[in-house]
């Protein structure tokens, strides 16, 4: 009921009316309008998904090459993002996007411009961009707890995004397939979507709550940022983890809280903090009260 823009595209001046009709209460609502032919209609749905996608393909890549550099994405993000030429929308970096409409858009496009005889090396590249990022994930994993085989991971959030129970191409199917299949325990919470996830992994163990759920783990996965994962005690966490060792790839938690409270916490993009770890970083600095720039 509040779109940024209504995008009709009709063959005839008739079938045009009638649609502009149905979606008259927004236009008096001030909604633009675009009004065009049904190709142009369909290449605005295929461009738009495929702009997005692309966005957060790019900024995937820049965390991994923050990563490299010990240089923090959430502060590349913001200063991209106050370009009004960028924006800040969709500069998040994680574990890729998943979904009916983008992996599907971003292929069509690319499938139909190769029909075409069109060659779109950037739109092709969007998709595997993203499986590269999926995967980028289970090696992070890999890295922080070494072979899977025995191992009992908790996964928190199997949706692909929060706020739905929609599994399609969610990154976290990705990662427990991959963990299944190497021989992992696996314990899963998310709010609305277990159903349908057992279906999928019938050995998934799911629970009721997130604590319950990490009892025990030897390592927790955040997968999807629900707001309920925002809000966890984490002290609770902490103690309730067979080992306090955290994989946040949403970056929802503050890094050098995460080491004071005692996790082996890694994140996308941003320099990674230990137990123990006291290095202070410009985010540090620029806390409240804490810097005052001069001048």
């Amino acid at each position: 009921m509040h779109p940024d823009r209504v995008v009709i595209g009709a063959s005839s001046r008739r079938a045009l009316e009638a649609v502009i009709d149905v979606y008259r209460p927004l236009y008096q609502s001030d909604v633009p309008m675009v009004l065009t032919d049904v190709q142009s209609a369909e290449m605005i749905k295929y461009a738009s998904n495929a702009m997005l996608a692309a966005k957060i393909s790019f900024i995937n890549e820049i965390a991994n090459i923050c990563e490299a550099f010990d240089a923090d994405v959430s502060a590349v993000a913001r200063g991209m993002g106050l370009d009004m030429r960028i924006g800040p929308r969709n500069l998040y970096a994680g574990a890729g996007y998943g979904g009916s409409c983008f992996p599907k858009d971003v292929q069509g496009l690319a499938a139909t411009a190769r029909r075409a005889g069109v060659d779109a090396p950037v739109v092709q590249a969007i998709d595997a961009s993203n499986v590269k990022q999926r995967r980028r994930m289970v090696e992070k994993l890999r890295a922080l707890i070494g072979s899977f085989a025995g191992q009992t991971v908790c996964i928190l959030g199997l949706s692909f995004k929060p706020d739905t129970d929609d599994l399609r191409e969610a990154p976290a199917m990705e990662m427990i397939d991959i963990l299944l299949q190497e021989g992992a325990i696996v314990r899963a919470y998310d709010p609305v979507a277990m159903d349908h996830a057992r279906k999928l992994f019938p050995a998934l163990i799911c629970f009721d709550d997130p604590y319950t759920a990490a009892a025990g783990a030897d390592v927790l996965v955040l997968m999807t940022e629900w707001n309920e994962f925002r809000n966890m005690d984490l002290p609770r966490i902490q103690t309730a983890l067979g080992s306090p060792r955290l994989l946040d790839c949403r970056n929802v938690y503050d890094p050098r809280e995460m080491a004071e409270l005692g996790f082996d916490y890694v994140s996308v993009g941003r320099p990674r903090r230990s137990p123990g770890d006291a290095v202070e970083t410009a985010a540090d600095w620029i806390l409240p009260g804490r810097f005052t720039p001069r001048g």
